[in-house]
């Protein structure tokens, strides 16, 4: 989507579309278009769209209005957000090509108008790489749009919302494509390619670099597959010299069968997304980098597939972490944790994070507790964890705290080994970040995101088609922006 500025009038033969607050109408509008709207029942409500034509200098003209809601509404950059997804939302396969915004009387501050442009951006984001025969008036069409009358300063905010946007985008797409184009390699493939000239740093380690550090819980969920494991490191200074980063780690199977616990059959394709903490993790690190944060910044993901093969990691084995740590695997399809807690060391030892933060997919219980509308967070420090929150409520991540403490770790004690990958059937998100915390540090602030609920939805959300939503790259970018550009 191409999104341009313009002080000169829209092209005549140009649908135009204009933001209205709840109870308005914009100024000068044809007495009929208004009539209509009133007709169709159209208030301005978040979300609203209504279609009109008028004849405007002998030429008939294609004229949309979008609500964004009350004017002093608390959720107000969320409410334009949906007046800019609306517009997309009904014309993005409409069989128009181009629109203008008018922002016009819309009285919007810079940072209010590069909202409306981010829900835009955002709802126009589709995955049709591999429909080849769809039908014609099923195809996108709506390629560019010219802003109209932007207030002073729109230019500047967008270019800040189009980074992130940039970023959401890489993470849908990561997460849309199947197993077979996007695995360890290629998933860092697309990284490297994607982050080449920004002066972000990356860093990989390949199968045998793992293995002499001792990687055995990472590499032992990969070994039934014939795809190679990979981590992958993105690196961005721009804070302070000197200054330790804040780290992201990222869960990154590109498709798990659940391993020897394998799982059913149905519904086993959507295990495609089950990297979609490390697609949140890296469309952030993109996002950060695009808008140069001024930031001390890492992205670390662990990438393995986890595949049922005679090579396959077996319930009831025994391997050895990175951190020297022994885990009794009692079930494979625990698998993200292994990976995660592996990166989750390399991290601290690499880098010695100021402040650490992990985002998985990793267990069908958050699910059972939270449905689809929150994230879960879990965190080990108070401060981490409400910076975590107000960051998801600002951005629409919206997270949801957890408990976590010692009285779980009876849960997870192994009878042979230092610890076992899953619990009893009860709190088993709270059991799966129990799990983590062994592996952090002692004094090194953690937070752990629970995202399964989350990161794909089966009907259309305000900023999302069907599919992969993005959700985290927007959390992690606000939540830079918040706690160490503020």
């Amino acid at each position: 989507m191409q999104i341009q500025f313009s002080e000169a009038a829209p092209d005549k033969n140009m649908l135009v579309a204009h933001v209205v607050n709840q109870g308005t109408m914009p100024e000068g509008l044809e007495p009929a278009l208004a009539d209509g709207a009133s007709a169709a029942r159209f208030k301005g409500r978040p979300g609203q769209v209504f279609e009109g034509f008028a004849i405007r200098d002998e030429r008939l003209a294609r004229i949309a209005l979008a609500g964004a809601g009350e004017a002093d509404a608390s959720g107000r950059g969320a409410n334009l957000e949906k007046a800019g997804a609306a517009l997309a939302g009904k014309f993005l396969r409409s069989g128009v090509k181009s629109m203008a915004i008018d922002l016009s009387g819309a009285d919007l501050s810079a940072d209010e108008a590069a909202r409306v442009l981010l829900g835009l951006r955002l709802r126009s984001w589709a995955h049709d790489v591999y429909r080849t025969k769809l039908a014609e008036e099923k195809k996108v069409t709506l390629d560019s749009v010219t802003v109209i009358a932007a207030p002073e300063g729109t230019q500047d905010a967008w270019a800040v919302q189009d980074a992130v946007a940039t970023g959401v985008e890489f993470t849908r797409t990561l997460v849309a494509e199947p197993a077979n184009i996007v695995y360890p390699i290629s998933f860092v493939e697309r990284c490297q390619k994607a982050f080449e000239g920004t002066g972000a740093e990356l860093t990989v380690l390949d199968e045998d670099e793992m293995a002499k550090l001792g990687m055995g819980a990472l590499l032992g969920v990969g070994q039934g597959s014939r795809q190679p494991s990979r981590l992958l490191a993105i690196r961005w200074n721009g804070g302070k010299e000197g200054e330790k980063p804040t780290v992201f780690v990222g869960k990154g199977v590109t498709f798990d069968t659940g391993g020897i616990s394998i799982k059913p059959a149905g519904g086993m394709e959507d295990m495609k997304w089950d990297m979609g903490g490390a697609g949140a993790v890296a469309g952030a690190m993109l996002a950060l980098v695009g808008r140069k944060a001024k930031a001390n910044v890492v992205g670390v993901v662990g990438l393995v597939e986890n595949m049922p093969d005679g090579n396959a990691q077996r319930p009831g084995d025994v391997v050895t972490s990175m951190s020297g740590q022994t885990i009794e695997v009692i079930n494979t399809d625990a698998e993200g944790r292994l990976v995660l807690c592996d990166a989750l060391h390399w991290a601290q030892e690499q880098y010695e994070p100021a402040r650490i933060v992990d985002f998985a997919t990793l267990t069908g219980a958050i699910i059972i507790s939270l449905g689809n509308e929150h994230g879960g967070l879990f965190a080990n420090d108070d401060a981490l964890a409400d910076d975590l929150l107000a960051a998801g409520k600002s951005s629409g991540d919206a997270m949801w705290r957890m408990p976590i403490g010692p009285a779980y770790d009876k849960l997870i004690d192994s009878p042979i080994a230092d610890i076992k990958n899953v619990g009893p059937r009860g709190g088993g998100s709270i059991t799966a970040a129990q799990f983590l915390g062994r592996f952090i540090k002692k004094g090194t602030a953690w937070a752990h995101c629970d995202i399964a609920g989350v990161v794909w939805a089966d009907k259309p959300g305000a900023t999302w088609d069907k599919g992969a939503t993005g959700f985290g790259v927007r959390l992690i970018d606000q939540f830079v922006a918040d706690t160490l550009e503020g």
